[in-house]
């Protein structure tokens, strides 16, 4: 019963090493400077344009 335990364990754990050195290959890359400014510079332009034009 122990040999199924450490079995099951060793195989789980190489299928989330095997989708981690996956995910970190793909998918762009940003800054994290740039996505808080990106987010500031969004919220200015939409607070401006509510300024504009009121609903």
């Amino acid at each position: 019963m122990s040999a199924k335990k450490q079995g099951g364990g060793f195989q789980s754990a190489a299928g989330l090493i095997r989708y981690f050195d996956e995910e970190e290959a793909k998918g762009p890359i940003f800054d994290h400077r740039f996505i808080i400014i990106f987010g500031i510079a969004c919220l200015v332009v939409i607070e401006i344009a509510k300024w504009q034009w009121p609903v």
